[in-house]
């Protein structure tokens, strides 16, 4: 990779500092202890783990000994409510933190149900104990709905187990319900201690010992119903689910020209309907937020129409289980099945959202707020009041819990009164955001007047999940604008040897869910071939040019912009969409194909752990793709709970790996006896093997 941008150094350069830096401060920071390679002493079970949690979190200021934050406090953790994929990272980051900083970790098994009744439902977590935990979806400590806790008896039961084993910090997760429990259990904390007193239940030591609840949040919801987070976990790995069911119906749809209906979960929420709607290119989706208009039904047909005129085989239709009219009355599958013409086929997805492993961005979220979460209940204060760790944009953050709640309870209000575009601008920016992008991409209402631009779309380096995507985006749009779009074959060759064509509406239709790049794409530079691309472009009056790819789109375009004061035909506006797997472009925190890469690998690395599971005291090195950049490597480790990340950004030695196999061999003696490694494959080319 190296040789190949010989010739722009000053680029790679950048690259490299921009990569150093991200993997210095931001997320990587998260997993790079998660998977470290020192030893580390856990205070309650005397061993070095391999894996540790400690520097996940971004260091304080102030010099703190992360190992000694806990020692002298008792942590519990929860799950409440529905189930959610990613629960399981969550607890498994709560139990490995909190044993890191010393403190003593508590399991409390079926939710409220089981802190209430307390007994063996309420036990000690060890650092084994949450191996082998990430890929599994669900709540491994399991969740109940619980009466009990609703009554002040009941959370008198609870406050009364956590006192006598000296809990004082509490981490719940689940959803709105749930925290909301949460709170108002902390609100009465001293009024529930003076009642056991009294009651003689606990002494007045003990009552002093224990005199304030900490409580954190994190919200484990499919449906991503809770304000003030822009991903809830679980969601990510709903909509896995869902994609699977929808890229299986489409080509039995398509093979019959039919019509299917997919009703998926959100009962007073329509993310997951409206991120499958805009993921398949559906052509119409009923949300609870944003109600169609009246004489909907005259509109939908007629779009059906117009689909099927333009060429498809196919209509696919999303509606949320909570989806309604203007005036409050349901929308079911059922209900649209019966006012269209077509063959019309109808599936609910029901509870087949819930279930199956959890994606690689669910288990990496979970992991990132169970290190957040564990550190906000160490730093609390008497005073500090109850937070949730929320997602914004890509760092985990702690807001108030309680004013994240009222705004999800707007939300429910605001549909109620009809004030729907106040429902979706609730919702945050994330929502809003996607429902326009949405009905800019499936809505058509083409301008009746056309400009006079001509724009072409180029793939350049190697294909990725995603590409055929963004093509389609800036087709739609540009078509939307009134704009003449161009297809260009073959990357930057393509366009040197004018291998170009118009490109229309339909052409793109059914392109989100193909991989690859349907336009095809070459790692060539622009390179000698730069005169014959200016020629191309006079030829075929290009006023603007979208280049769709990674860093070989990002040198090639380099390379056009010097080129202008040579070519004046290479003085139009030119547009990069980063899209490699290797995630190593900079400006943007995620790439086109690192997620879906990403996901390939974690889901390999799960196979290969169950294999190592069954053949004791055995280690397995996996590599990855990524050039110089360790991305791949580091994500993967973390979403699959590897021992040990070899990147190129975090040099490494001999030293280095006689310590890791020191660990290896120290684990190989507990009842964990298995390994995983992950290596960059450009890692350290000194010590490839």
């Amino acid at each position: 990779m190296g040789a190949m941008f010989a010739g722009h150094g000053e680029l790679w350069e950048l690259v490299l500092l921009v990569a150093k830096l991200f993997f210095s401060t931001g997320l990587l920071i998260w997993a790079k202890i998660l998977i470290q390679r020192r030893k580390h002493h856990v205070a309650d079970q005397g061993k070095s783990p391999l894996l540790s949690l400690s520097t996940m979190m971004p260091q304080p200021p102030a010099p703190v000994d992360a190992t000694k934050m806990g020692v002298g406090r008792a942590i519990a953790v929860l799950t409440s409510g529905g189930d959610a994929q990613g629960m399981n990272a969550a607890v498994r980051a709560t139990v490995r933190v909190g044993l890191y900083t010393g403190a003593k970790v508590f399991f409390v098994h079926e939710g409220y149900q089981g802190l209430v009744d307390g007994g063996d439902n309420i036990r000690p977590a060890s650092w084994e104990s949450v191996s082998m935990m990430l890929q599994l979806g669900g709540t491994v400590i399991g969740s109940a709905r619980c009466q009990d806790f609703r009554t002040k008896e009941g959370r008198a039961k609870a406050a009364c187990n956590l006192v006598k084993l000296g809990i004082t910090n509490l981490c719940v997760i689940g959803g709105d319900g749930s925290l909301t429990g949460a709170n108002q259990f902390r609100t009465e904390w001293s009024e529930l201690l003076a009642i056991l007193v009294k009651a003689g239940k606990i002494t007045a030591d003990e009552a002093k010992r224990s005199s304030h609840l900490n409580i954190v949040g994190m919200v484990g919801s499919i449906d991503n119903d809770f304000c003030g987070t822009d991903m809830t976990i679980g969601t990510d790995s709903a909509l896995h689910r869902i994609m699977e069911v929808v890229d299986a119906i489409t080509t039995t749809a398509q093979s019959h020209q039919r019509t299917f209906i997919l009703e998926v979960m959100g009962r007073h929420c329509g993310y997951l309907a409206l991120v499958t709607a805009l993921a398949c290119g559906a052509d119409w989706v009923f949300i609870p937020e944003m109600p169609p208009d009246e004489g909907w039904e005259e509109h939908l047909c007629r779009r059906l129409m117009e689909t099927r005129g333009r060429g498809s085989r196919l209509n696919v239709i999303i509606v949320a289980e909570g989806a309604m009219d203007r005036h409050g009355k349901p929308i079911t599958s059922d209900n649209i099945k019966n006012k269209l013409g077509y063959d019309t086929r109808a599936t609910i997805l029901g509870h087949v959202q819930r279930g199956g492993t959890p994606s690689a961005f669910d288990r990496i979220l979970g992991s990132r707020m169970g290190v957040e979460a564990v550190m906000a209940l160490l730093e609390a204060t008497p005073e500090t009041p109850a937070c949730v760790v929320s997602l914004s944009g890509n760092m985990a953050v702690r807001l108030p819990l309680m004013e994240c709640v009222q705004v999800t309870k707007d939300v429910t209000t605001a549909m109620a009164e009809g004030r729907f575009d106040d429902a979706v601008k609730l919702r945050g920016k994330s929502f809003e955001n996607n429902w326009n992008t949405y009905k800019l991409l499936a809505h058509v209402h083409l301008p009746e007047v056309k400009t006079n631009i001509n724009i072409a779309i180029v793939n350049v380096g190697a294909p990725c999940a995603g590409m055929n995507a963004a093509v389609r985006s800036a087709v739609r749009i540009g078509i939307l604008q009134g704009h003449h779009m161009l297809a260009v074959h073959d990357g930057f060759e393509g366009l040197a040897q004018g291998l170009i064509e118009p490109i229309d509406w339909a052409k793109v239709g059914g392109w989100t869910g193909k991989g690859g790049s349907m336009l095809g794409t070459k790692r060539t530079l622009p390179g000698k071939m730069v005169e014959e691309m200016s020629l191309t472009i006079a030829k075929f009056n290009i006023h603007g040019l979208v280049i769709i790819g990674g860093f070989e789109a990002f040198a090639g375009g380099l390379e056009l912009v010097k080129a202008r004061e040579k070519y004046e035909e290479l003085c139009i506006p030119m547009v990069i969409i980063p899209a490699t797997v290797s995630n190593n472009v900079p400006g943007s925190d995620f790439s086109i194909g690192a997620d879906t890469a990403l996901n390939t690998i974690t889901m390999t690395c799960d196979r290969i752990k169950q294999s190592a599971a069954g053949t004791k005291r055995r280690v397995f090195i996996i590599e990855t793709m990524g050039g110089y950049c360790g991305y791949l490597a580091t994500m993967a480790g973390l979403a699959s709970g590897a021992d040990a990340a070899y990147i190129f950004e975090d040099a490494f030695n001999i030293h280095d790996l006689e310590i890791n196999v020191e660990h290896l061999v120290e684990k190989m003696k507990t009842t964990v006896k298995r390994g995983l490694i992950l290596r960059n494959e450009g890692c350290n080319p000194k010590l490839h093997n």
